[in-house]
């Protein structure tokens, strides 16, 4: 299986369509056709479906397409690291993050690290903490904003000073919203809308002393964004940080902390013993600088 043949499979999925793809990548349709064959031969599966109106995915097409995308994606990011070797220093640095207020030092560190190598790009992904972490495994992301609780045995990290108060978000005409803070229990009674990230969710659980069968949870979410709209729309309380509240803040919803006090804090994670591209390498010492700083 050739690398070629990927891409080949990868337009021919983004198009749906035989035809088109083959005139995008500059090759008759025949020949597309017979790679997709061939493809679909060596691998010993359907992987789309031809029709009236063009190409559909099968099961088996969709993780193909997924797995794919991420092969392409680092054979691009290898070829450029070669290239970046003969230029002023360029490229281009993957970086995922979640909601946090340390995503403001983030941007800061981002922002001044640019202005010094005017010519490195920036592609940011904002995402839950897991996909960060499975992305930046796969070579896919470089450096990562993440919080705690994370398992760093496998990254270099540093912790941020910043300091991240749990609590509820809730509408202004709520029952318990003129209150300076909300215990667990008192909390419970009422929708909740909680993090679908594993360790979190198990977190707050502890915090209630609940199983999840015991109490009313209408939606669970991975970015606050969202859930902030429905709050809004009086579907629960969402439990969530203030540093993520402070980023997608409304005037008709309160943020109140919880009683006794649970607090976190943002980490920068990279992979350990791990040869990044020289772009990257450079902004990992900034970093390192800035844990300097901290120190």
């Amino acid at each position: 299986m050739e690398l070629r043949t990927l891409r080949y499979f990868l337009a021919a999925a983004q198009e749906e369509n035989i035809t088109k793809a083959a005139d995008i990548l500059y090759v008759t349709q025949p020949t597309l056709s017979r790679q997709m064959m061939d493809l679909e031969k060596e691998l010993g599966t359907t992987l789309m479906l031809r029709g009236k109106n063009g190409l559909t995915l099968t099961d088996d097409g969709i993780f193909f397409r997924q797995r794919a995308e991420e092969i392409v994606a680092l054979a691009d990011r290898l070829e450029q690291a070669f290239a970046e070797k003969n230029t002023n220093v360029s490229g281009v640095i993957s970086i995922g993050a979640t909601e946090a207020v340390g995503s403001r030092l983030f941007a800061k560190l981002i922002r001044q690290f640019s202005e010094k190598y005017p010519l490195v790009q920036f592609n940011l992904y904002n995402e839950m903490a897991d996909y960060i972490k499975d992305r930046m495994d796969k070579g896919l992301i470089d450096v990562g904003l993440l919080l705690e609780p994370i398992d760093t045995s496998k990254y270099d990290f540093i912790r941020l000073s910043q300091k991240e108060t749990w609590g509820v978000l809730i509408r202004d005409d709520h029952p318990l919203a003129e209150r300076e803070s909300i215990s667990p229990d008192e909390i419970a009674e009422y929708p909740l809308i909680l993090p679908i990230r594993e360790r979190v969710r198990a977190e707050i659980l502890n915090w209630l002393n609940r199983e999840e069968k015991d109490l009313h949870i209408p939606l669970s979410y991975t970015l606050l964004s969202n859930a902030v709209l429905l709050v809004e729309e009086g579907m629960g309380c969402a439990f969530c940080l203030d540093g993520a509240l402070a980023i997608h803040s409304s005037s008709c919803l309160r943020f109140i902390p919880i009683h006794p006090e649970h607090t976190t804090r943002s980490v920068l994670v990279w992979k350990k013993n791990y040869l990044f591209a020289p772009a990257t390498s450079l902004f990992i010492q900034e970093i390192n600088m800035l844990r300097a700083r901290m120190e």
